[in-house]
C-alpha cells in the first residue's frame, strides 16, 4: 500500500494531518455555523407557523364579525321598518282625529252662523216692522195734517 501511495506521490503523514485538519474544520464549522444556523431556521419556521395560525384565527374572527355585523344590520332594518310603520299608523290616526275635530268645529261654526243669521233675520224683521210702523204713523200724521 505504501508503494501505491508513493507511486501517486501521496505522503501518509500528510494525508493523516489533512484528515485531522478537515475533521477539526468540520467540527468547528458544525459548532459555530451549522448549529446556530439550524436553530435560527427552526425559530424562523416556528415564527412563520405562529404567523399562519394567527392569520387563520384573525380570518375566523373577521368572518364572525362580518356575520354579526350583517345580522345587526338586518335587525336594525327590521326595527326601522317597524318604527316607520308605527309612525305612519300614528300619523294616519292623528290625521283622522284632526279631520274629525275639524268637521266637528266646522259643524259647530255652521250652527252658530245659522243661529246668528236667524237672530239677525229676526232683528231685521223687527226693525223693519218698527220702520213700517213709524212710516205708517208719519203717513197718518201727514194725512191728519192735511
Amino acid at each position: 500500500m505504501s508503494e501505491l501511495f508513493s507511486a501517486f506521490g501521496i505522503d501518509g503523514r500528510l494525508l493523516l494531518i489533512n484528515c485531522i485538519n478537515f475533521g477539526l474544520l468540520l467540527a468547528v464549522l458544525w459548532y459555530f455555523l451549522y448549529g446556530p444556523l439550524t436553530k435560527m431556521l427552526e425559530a424562523r419556521r416556528q415564527k412563520i407557523a405562529q404567523g399562519m395560525q394567527d392569520a387563520e384565527e384573525a380570518e375566523t374572527k373577521l368572518k364572525e364579525i362580518h356575520g354579526a355585523r350583517a345580522s345587526m344590520i338586518a335587525e336594525a332594518g327590521k326595527e326601522a321598518d317597524t318604527l316607520v310603520a308605527d309612525a305612519r299608523a300614528a300619523a294616519a290616526a292623528k290625521a283622522r282625529d284632526l279631520v274629525a275635530s275639524g268637521e266637528t268645529a266646522a259643524a259647530n261654526l255652521l250652527k252658530q252662523a245659522e243661529a246668528q243669521a236667524q237672530e239677525m233675520k229676526a232683528q231685521s224683521i223687527a226693525e223693519s216692522k218698527q220702520e213700517v210702523a213709524k212710516l205708517i204713523v208719519l203717513g197718518m200724521e201727514r194725512l191728519a195734517k192735511k
